[in-house]
């Protein structure tokens, strides 16, 4: 464990960026080969390159985001190690245990609290619906988020390590395992029911997050879990469903240029707010 938190408290940029670039790498090519659905045969004109650049254009965003305001993170877990400040800091626990409960703790306040506050706030959606216009979820869709949801869910990862008193390896850690979990559960793969039951019990699945990406209401507003599932069954927002039944995108953005041309993406938290239209009554 000690050798875990040495690794993560000196982590090269390098080798987070090996996670990210090598997380797509790995997910890319398990899903060329054992997709859930292959889009080109839906007549959609999909187009795997073009579509994978879109989601790279916001993941660099991202990027972009997080480094230039890492210094913060850095400044904020710092001074709760010193004014023994949060959840850990109160706590007297082995490192493995440390380890635990503030990645659980980090990932309520760090991503799924973000995540459920997104839908339910009229303002939070305008960005993040950028994510759900996406009609092709792949690995490549975890990171498709409008620069202005990258600074929305900064600012709740900034909470969280005050709130838990993190120390760096562990928020190292923590957005290491978020990466590649993000990038695991967008991937257009499908588990076996044996694989999903058993890996669901500790980690969100593909067969778990790809509900959440339904384009309509009142699927579309559950399964918000990021890194572990409990969150969504202790709150009541678990759902499931058959991954042959999944449409992808937003009732509320349908057309090709609306979903699919980055400069209209860029617009839309600043265009005119449209209502989820929900579920169409059956019969």
């Amino acid at each position: 464990m000690e050798r875990l938190v040495d690794y993560f408290e000196h982590i090269p940029s390098l080798h987070r960026s090996l996670i990210l670039v090598g997380g797509i790498a790995i997910f890319w090519l398990i899903e060329s080969a054992v997709p859930l659905f292959n889009f080109s045969l839906t007549g959609s004109g999909y187009r795997k390159i073009p579509h994978a650049g879109i989601n790279i254009f916001f993941t660099l965003t991202t990027v972009l985001v997080n480094f230039l305001l890492a210094f913060l993170l850095l400044r904020t877990s710092d001074w709760t190690i010193r004014h023994q400040i949060g959840l850990l800091q109160w706590l007297s626990l082995p490192l493995w245990a440390e380890a635990l409960i503030g990645l659980l703790s980090l990932d309520l306040i760090g991503a799924w609290l973000p995540h459920w506050a997104e839908h339910k706030v009229k303002f939070l959606w305008r960005f993040h619906v950028i994510h759900h216009t996406d009609p092709y979820v792949d690995t490549t869709t975890a990171n498709r988020h409008h620069p202005g949801e990258s600074i929305i869910r900064f600012a709740f990862t900034l909470l969280a390590v005050l709130l838990v008193g993190a120390p760096m390896w562990l928020v190292f850690l923590y957005q290491a395992l978020s990466v590649l979990l993000s990038q695991f559960n967008h991937a257009n793969i499908e588990l076996p029911r044996w694989a999903d039951r058993l890996l669901g019990l500790f980690i969100v699945t593909p067969n778990m997050h790809h509900v959440h990406h339904h384009y309509v209401l009142p699927v579309t507003n559950t399964n918000y879990g990021n890194i572990f599932p409990y969150w969504d069954r202790l709150f009541g927002t678990y759902y499931e469903m058959a991954g042959k039944d999944i449409k992808y995108g937003i009732d509320t953005h349908p057309e090709f240029h609306e979903h699919s041309q980055v400069g209209s993406l860029l617009k839309i938290p600043f265009s005119n707010y449209r209502p989820p239209v929900g579920e169409p009554p059956q019969g």
